[in-house]
């Protein structure tokens, strides 16, 4: 039976397209399984969100060798796909943002290719999440599905993390469905730092997900009970999601007492 999705191509943006392929584009409008872990993968995605194949690829093992040696045959692999992903999406003409010139504080010329080279991991990680944030509030699901396993693993070759830079995961694993991750992220930014009000955003998010009601009325009476304490403290993550903690707070104070 044909019926109407509801929602545009996420390959091409055609409006409500019916049937399991897209009129205008023939994109499948159905997810499929990762040959490679099994995973479900959303339709138009080019990579799995649970292990980074590419959607269409033949699943492939390496062939002898120790644990520790098939772990750097992926790593160095996962190395070679972040640093073409980043080619590709930060190093086109007019779209890219000027950067500062090598050993100077003028910005380079418009539309310059940014140095990838130049930027450090946390830099690299932070672009990736951007347009991905970019793309999410724009409807672009194909795209945030095209480059969120892309930032995750830029994520994992951050040398040292922080609050901000676990929270942006979290969001990102909530989208890939990865619940307990993004928890786990959670659980270690209050570890580290007690009261932090990310580490409740983020419970609270994936419990919404869930419609855990229990688990996110929890986040929301914490969030709101270190709410005062934390904006006193003036960490600066605040200011840069300054409008995520305000609707979080908002919800929070929304919640019905006693739920």
């Amino acid at each position: 039976m044909t019926t109407a999705t509801g929602r545009p191509c996420p390959a091409c943006g055609a409006p409500a397209p019916t049937g399991s392929f897209c009129g205008a584009c023939g994109s499948s409008l159905t997810p499929s399984q990762c040959r490679s872990c099994g995973a479900e993968v959303p339709a138009a995605a080019r990579f799995c969100a649970g292990c980074g194949t590419p959607i269409g690829a033949a699943a492939s093992r390496p062939v002898g060798g120790t644990p520790a040696a098939s772990f750097w045959l992926y790593a160095v692999g996962g190395a070679a796909l972040l640093a073409v992903a980043l080619f590709l999406l930060l190093g086109r003409g007019p779209a890219a943002t000027p950067q500062l010139a090598a050993g100077g504080d003028a910005p380079a010329p418009e539309g310059a290719p940014p140095d990838i080279s130049a930027m450090s991991p946390r830099e690299r990680f932070d672009r990736l999440y951007n347009r991905i944030m970019r793309a999410a509030e724009s409807g672009n699901e194909a795209e945030v599905s095209r480059f969120t396993p892309m930032a995750l693993m830029a994520y994992a070759q951050l040398p040292t993390v922080d609050a901000d830079a676990r929270y942006h995961a979290a969001l990102l694993k909530v989208h890939t469905g990865d619940a307990a991750g993004a928890r786990a992220l959670g659980d270690t930014i209050l570890a580290e730092t007690p009261g932090h009000l990310f580490g409740y955003m983020v419970l609270g998010t994936v419990a919404r997900w869930q419609k855990d009601e229990k688990r996110l009325a929890a986040a929301y009476a914490d969030f709101l009970r270190h709410d005062d304490a934390e904006v006193k403290a003036g960490r600066p993550e605040y200011g840069e999601h300054a409008r995520a903690v305000a609707d979080f707070r908002g919800a929070a104070k929304a919640e019905p007492a006693g739920r």
